[in-house]
């Protein structure tokens, strides 16, 4: 979360009858379908685009409130450019490997770019390999240890593999950054969730929605959290606003059901069962709805 950051945030968290669709247990999302693969999508690559770019030789050669113009780039640094723009653009498009052999082209030319690291980091975490994601992240954070885009990255890396108090830590450290904080709470609270720190997530959860009121993924974990707690009104009002958005899946409406079914609002259960009956017909909330299994 962006999330952010196992395998493709835009694959996980869809149910299928009879199956997890690629590895629900990873994240608690909640989102599938078309739209809301691009809206993961658009998660994960915040991360790469909001970076600064491939740290230059020429960046280096200059005072700090020099300013940077075409003549101060050698041909490493061009290429280097070139390269790493190469590599977002395979890694956009699911093509890891391409992605992952310019991101090495990259680091020929220039060692220490913080942003080729974190590239090459994610792609690893992509292609489930953590062991050279985590070192790519560290490798990040030697250059540059309060490089937000690395901590945030590192500890989605470390919630996957349940090492959470080094995961609030590299949190913290994304916070402490000021890096995209919106979607920096949003994967920690995901975290916390995933963690049972049921209260932490639902505090940190709220703090993303108040920076991104409209986040389906916040929104959905904050609602489950909430309708566990039986604070169903809370609940609805953050189903609700995910249901009426375009990122609706069967996972938030199935949510929405369950909490119109406890207020007694038979005439809001029957629209949404409405809705996930046309819409996700393979779903196994679906089937979980035909048996009444609430």
């Amino acid at each position: 979360m962006d999330e952010i950051w196992v395998k493709k945030w835009a694959e996980i968290g869809c149910t299928r009858k009879g199956k997890t669709h690629m590895n629900q247990r990873k994240i608690s999302v909640g989102l599938c379908g078309g739209k809301a693969r691009a809206y993961v999508s658009f998660l994960l690559l915040g991360t790469v685009f909001a970076l600064a770019g491939c740290a230059s030789n020429a960046n280096s050669r200059l005072q700090s409130n020099d300013i940077v113009t075409d003549s101060d780039s050698t041909g490493v640094d061009r290429r280097a450019r070139i390269r790493y723009e190469l590599a977002v653009g395979y890694f956009q498009q699911g093509k890891d490997t391409i992605a992952l052999d310019e991101v090495k082209q990259v680091l020929l030319l220039e060692p220490n770019s913080i942003d080729a690291w974190v590239l090459r980091g994610l792609i690893y975490l992509r292609l489930e390999q953590k062991e050279l994601a985590e070192q790519s992240f560290r490798r990040a954070q030697a250059i540059a240890p309060q490089n937000g885009a690395a901590a945030r990255n590192y500890a989605w890396l470390l919630c996957s593999q349940k090492r959470y108090t080094e995961a609030d830590t590299q949190f913290k450290r994304a916070v402490a950054a000021n890096y995209e904080l919106a979607r920096t709470y949003m994967s920690w609270g995901v975290c916390q969730r995933e963690a049972g720190q049921k209260a932490a997530a639902e505090q940190t959860l709220r703090q993303s929605l108040e920076l991104e009121p409209l986040n389906p993924i916040s929104g959905y974990n904050l609602a489950a959290i909430l309708f566990e707690a039986q604070q169903y009104e809370q609940a609805r009002f953050y189903a609700r606003r995910v249901n009426n958005g375009e990122f609706s899946t069967a996972a938030s409406l199935w949510l929405g059901i369950r909490i119109e079914r406890v207020l007694n609002n038979v005439v809001a259960m029957q629209q949404l069962a409405s809705q996930l009956r046309s819409r996700f017909p393979d779903a196994s909330e679906l089937t979980a709805l035909d048996k009444g299994a609430f």
